[in-house]
């Protein structure tokens, strides 16, 4: 459906009139538009194809459309959440293109994706791809696109043996996996042919212009919201943490030459500004940052943070925050337990994390939200427990500041230390006793769904086989429940949920994204993992 919400958009950039033989394209997120609208990277990289001449793309979501083309010669999805691949197989179909890449034909546009999920581990969704695009997009699209130019006229194979020369270009379809048995793990991954890369590298870009807005508009998830991305990775490098191994190096924005006009020109139409990373505190100008924003001209706006390091909120921070709209922070604790933030490198003692709600209340913040995880490797009982005497300390030290504990359970994640690990099957009852100890005390504990971390678990660490589960599942709904039946039916035919979810892999093991290099080598992985070993007493 064609619909007004696109009208109601404020940009900022200058579309380009496409050629007359320009690529026809579709770009979709798969999801509704409110959502897909507000994603940045969607937002940066449809800009992005709009302001070429020799693309004419469309934006396509699962509820509203812009004008398609007939016959579109790329299709491409943004996906940064696991749960969307329903969506994906869903917009597929109604564009009548075929959900496998290996039943499609010259007829049918080349299929490519990218997004986090994708360039963690691509493995689960490799069949419904014809192209996989890892890591940042600023480079890579451009660089498709002037690659798919030189062969728009070949023949489909030809097309995707040329593009996969491209540099974190990854075309699934091109690579041979063969398993140790039905329910064994991989045993070898092997190119199609010698012109082949053996290894495809996650493509990162290093300027200090980072991403910003380029739609403005009242119909997104975040109304009129217009977002800055400040940093880029996180310098912390928490040894479960996607969000920092994926996205090596730690790369700040130039505050004179990129944040400071991004920003003066996004407040030219909204008066709604978010600040955007993985550790937004930790630019190293983030105080002039804040003098900026704290200009008498700019008293109306609105301000919202991403992620705060614990130790760098200051009652300037919180007033700054307070004063324009927020009233509650958000910091990153993992746990109470300072032997357990030892093993996952989480450098933060609990005098700063009482600091941090110390300093909140008196800049006039009503309320404080902290991020725990439960099953973290190592963890005991005692670990749990001292969470608990943490919050109550923080509770005493700030009396009347809302505090909220909000918990999810360790989920292993490609390319990071704690990738052979898996989820801890005592999770559950974890949560359920941090539950039961905090909620008398007035602390409201918000638990994320032991059942959702199954799932990403499952989703973090699949391969290639789960491609016919996921289509099943499809039909079943999005439950546990849904998962557990797709596993029964095929039983047999790919190794049981434990596998994937529960056990812990031998490092010697080859995992289904070995040969899709990340920003650091096993190596270096493995020697983090040592050293998160040398903690545990």
């Amino acid at each position: 459906m064609i619909s007004s919400a696109f009208s109601a958009e404020s940009l900022l950039f200058n579309p380009t009139t496409p050629d007359s033989d320009a690529i026809p394209t579709i770009f979709a997120f798969p999801n509704e538009y409110s959502v897909g609208i507000t994603s940045l990277g969607y937002q940066v990289i449809w800009a992005t194809l709009a302001m070429r001449s020799d693309v004419e793309v469309s934006r396509l979501f699962t509820d509203i459309h812009e004008q398609l083309p007939r016959k579109p010669e790329l299709v491409g999805f943004s996906f940064s959440w696991e749960l969307d691949y329903v969506n994906i197989l869903n917009l597929l179909e109604f564009l009548a293109i075929p959900l496998r890449a290996t039943s499609r034909d010259d007829n049918h546009p080349i299929v490519f994706g990218g997004g986090p999920v994708l360039t963690a581990n691509p493995e689960p969704f490799a069949n419904f791809f014809d192209i996989i695009l890892l890591g940042d997009g600023e480079n890579l699209l451009q660089n498709l696109i002037e690659g798919y130019k030189e062969v728009r006229k070949a023949s489909r194979q030809m097309k995707l043996e040329a593009l996969a020369q491209i540099p974190g270009v990854y075309v699934p379809s091109l690579y041979k996996i063969d398993y140790h048995s039905c329910d064994g793990g991989v045993k070898s991954i092997q190119p199609s042919s010698q012109e082949i890369p053996a290894t495809i590298e996650k493509q990162t870009y290093r300027g200090n212009t980072l991403s910003a807005s380029t739609v403005v508009t009242e119909k997104a998830a975040w109304e009129n919201i217009y977002m800055v991305e400040v940093v880029r990775s996180c310098p912390e490098m928490c040894r479960f943490c996607l969000a920092s191994y994926l996205t090596l190096p730690f790369r700040t924005a130039s505050l004179e030459d990129s944040l400071i006009p991004a920003i003066e020109k996004g407040l030219s139409v909204t008066n709604r500004l978010g600040l955007l990373g993985a550790s937004v505190t930790q630019h190293p100008e983030f105080e002039t940052l804040l003098n900026f924003i704290n200009q008498p001209k700019y008293d109306d706006v609105r301000l919202s943070i991403a992620s705060v390091r614990t130790n760098t909120v200051t009652v300037e921070l919180a007033r700054t925050l307070a004063t324009r709209d927020t009233r509650s922070l958000t910091i990153a604790i993992e746990s109470g337990s300072p032997q357990l933030r030892q093993i996952i490198n989480k450098k933060l003692h609990n005098d700063e994390i009482i600091q941090a709600a110390i300093n909140a209340k008196a800049g006039g913040l009503s309320g404080l939200k902290l991020y725990g995880m439960v099953g973290i490797p190592g963890e005991e009982q005692d670990d749990l427990e001292q969470t608990v005497k943490m919050m109550l300390e923080i509770k005493k030290a700030a009396p009347g500041l809302r505090l909220t504990l909000g918990c999810s359970t360790f989920v292993p994640k490609a390319h990071t230390p704690f990738q052979w690990f898996g989820v801890n099957r005592q999770a559950e009852k974890r949560l359920q006793f941090l539950q039961k100890q905090l909620k008398p005390q007035g602390i409201d504990f918000r638990p994320e769904s032991y059942n959702w971390s199954i799932i990403q678990a499952l989703l973090s660490r699949g391969d290639r086989r789960l491609s016919e589960l996921l289509e099943l599942t499809r039909n079943f709904g999005d439950s546990l429940g849904s998962y557990k039946r797709a596993f029964k039916q095929l039983k047999g035919q790919i190794p049981d949920l434990d596998f994937y979810v529960h056990a812990n892999w031998s490092t010697e093991d080859l995992l289904p994204w070995s040969h899709l290099q990340g920003p650091l080598p096993q190596s270096t992985l493995l020697k983090h993992l040592t050293d998160a070993r040398s903690y545990k007493k």
